[in-house]
């Protein structure tokens, strides 16, 4: 592997990474010798800090410029990249002031101004797509060649997406699959765009689509009854990815789409806005990955949100069960679908901050790491029971904490009292039909024979009007808005007793009303609803007196 040094002016201090003007080591390509790091990075990441993700794909501390020295320095298992793993590079489309106004959601709103056939706005929200892109360029492409190669492709991209459009207009439709392709050309953009500053900081990268990389035909087994994938649709594709990977120069860094298609029903249908981490982990399992790096905007995963939380703190490591549990009740981790396929081959992941490359992060993986037991980098796969106390020291081994509270806002409950003119045995399952009628998703469910009380995400107000007439069929119904599920989260928590009580009992002397109680069937988790306007303040109490 050629490592080549480049003597530039001194850099302004302490800057988050190196920047043009800075000393750096540059290692030029992929080793085929070595194994494999998958590093994703968030649509933010690649929109506000593209020269970040350069420095996270190839980032060595100062003191270490070679493989070797890298070793001796202690980080193995906590830096991997180009001077001691191959790295493959998946990215999600650009975004820069927020999700809203990133790529995808106006890629979205123009597919919608598409099939109104007066409207013209759809080809100018994919011209202000283009120009972001072309900007962007600009700010951190050097290479006059490669800014020119970089903006004629982008324009083919837009031109071909413009005329999808315009095709769809004429017939005034667009289906689930088309609009597939059409947010799929974020991500092409995007990874274009990475590519291309990639290269123009000497790293021999190569742009990989995988739109198309699925059959157009697929087999009935590629997804259940209710529309959620299978195991044998996540082996397929990641078979198909390894087949992918396989055709490229083993000197090359691969740019991955994070978009792939086509897909049973629809991506966002399907699978929902987290399918590049979903992409990432398949491929990590392709290529059999020594750990899944998840880079974005924040440290890693706190004991709360340190936006709501001042004194929330970086949690080192999670079980993949606490971030799931967390994922669902509100803290953006990962697709749970996404922990599934590297869990089950024990391939770690570290989410990562792409403004500090060199911070510690946090680990998810079955096992904590420890002095006496280092994280390595393949740890072995839970075997389901609670044995997390041989890997506590000392104080740490009694005082057992829960590991984050999260809240998750824009909560509906519902309390159905039944009117006992249906039989009890048949109560719940008339209840849950119809909200599976009008596609509403329960969060938290507490029950008793004749009585349930359910707690929904209000997305969508129509839906649940519709569900509250129709469950008036079978008793009087209560339907509140404006509430927030906070939620307790720890690995131990089935073994700490009294933990719900000094919840509940914080909570009341902070004169936080709880509307309704349930604990999940992981007993990892204790939930409550609360209004919105004492949400924030709830979470914060809770962080005081537990943490």
């Amino acid at each position: 592997m050629g490592i080549v040094t480049v003597e530039r002016p001194p850099s302004p201090p302490s800057p988050p990474f190196p920047t043009r003007n800075s000393p750096v080591v540059l290692p030029q390509t992929n080793n085929p010798k070595l194994p494999w790091l998958v590093q994703k990075f968030g649509g933010t990441s690649v929109g506000k800090s593209p020269l970040g993700v350069v420095e996270a794909v190839k980032y060595v501390p100062r003191a270490c410029s070679t493989p070797t020295s890298y070793r001796r320095s202690g980080l193995i298992g906590s830096r991997k990249y180009l001077p001691t793993n191959r790295v493959a590079v998946v990215c999600s489309a650009r975004s820069t002031e927020s999700k809203e106004l990133g790529t995808t959601n106006r890629l979205l709103r123009a597919a919608e101004e598409a099939v109104n056939v007066e409207s013209t706005e759809w080809a100018d929200i994919i011209d202000g797509i283009q120009e972001a892109h072309i900007a962007a360029a600009r700010d951190v492409i050097r290479s006059r060649t490669m800014s020119d190669e970089f903006r004629a492709k982008l324009k083919r991209e837009c031109e071909d997406l413009k005329g999808f459009l315009g095709a769809a207009q004429i017939i005034s439709e667009i289906s689930p699959k088309s609009k597939d392709v059409i947010i799929g050309v974020g991500e092409k953009l995007s990874c274009m765009f990475m590519t291309a500053v990639l290269r123009d900081r000497g790293i021999e990268a190569e742009y990989i689509s995988l739109e198309n990389i699925l059959p157009a035909h697929h087999p009935s087994t590629y997804t259940t009854s209710s529309r959620a994938l299978t195991p044998p649709f996540c082996e397929t594709l990641t078979t198909l990815l390894e087949s992918r990977i396989r055709l490229l120069p083993a000197h090359k860094v691969p740019v991955i789409t994070g978009f792939f298609s086509p897909v049973p029903g629809s991506l966002l249908t399907t699978i929902g806005r987290g399918y590049t981490d979903l992409c990432a982990a398949l491929l990590s399992v392709s290529v059999k990955a020594q750990e899944l790096q998840v880079w974005k905007e924040v440290d890693g995963i706190f004991t709360a949100d340190p936006r709501k939380v001042p004194a929330a703190r970086l949690v080192p490591f999670v079980t993949p069960e606490e971030a799931a549990e967390l994922t669902y009740y509100g803290s953006e981790v990962l697709h749970p679908l996404t922990m599934e396929q590297v869990v089950a081959v024990g391939i770690p992941v570290r989410i990562l901050n792409v403004w500090k490359p060199s911070g510690p992060g946090t680990i998810i993986c079955a096992k904590k790491p420890t002095k006496t037991l280092p994280l390595t980098l393949t740890p072995p796969v839970s075997d389901g029971e609670d044995d997390d106390d041989e890997y506590l020291e000392g104080e740490e081994k009694e005082k057992k904490l829960p590991t984050a509270v999260a809240m998750k806002k824009n909560i509906h409950l519902l309390t159905v009292h039944s009117n006992r003119k249906s039989l009890s045995h048949g109560f719940l399952a008339s209840v849950f039909q119809i909200l599976d009628q009008h596609q509403l998703t329960i969060d938290l469910i507490s029950t008793s024979e004749v009585h349930v009380s359910l707690a929904l995400l209000n997305t969508s107000p129509h839906a649940i009007a519709a569900a509250v007439e129709a469950l008036e069929t079978y008793g009087a119904v209560d339907a509140r808005g404006g509430l927030c599920i906070v939620s307790l989260v720890g690995r131990h928590m089935k073994r700490m007793v009294g933990v719900a009580g000094r919840m509940f009992a914080a909570l009341a002397e902070a004169g936080v009303n709880v509307e309704m109680i349930s604990q999940g069937a992981s007993e990892i988790g204790i939930s409550c609803v609360v209004r919105e306007e004492v949400a924030v303040w709830a979470v914060n109490v809770l962080h005081a007196r537990l943490f």
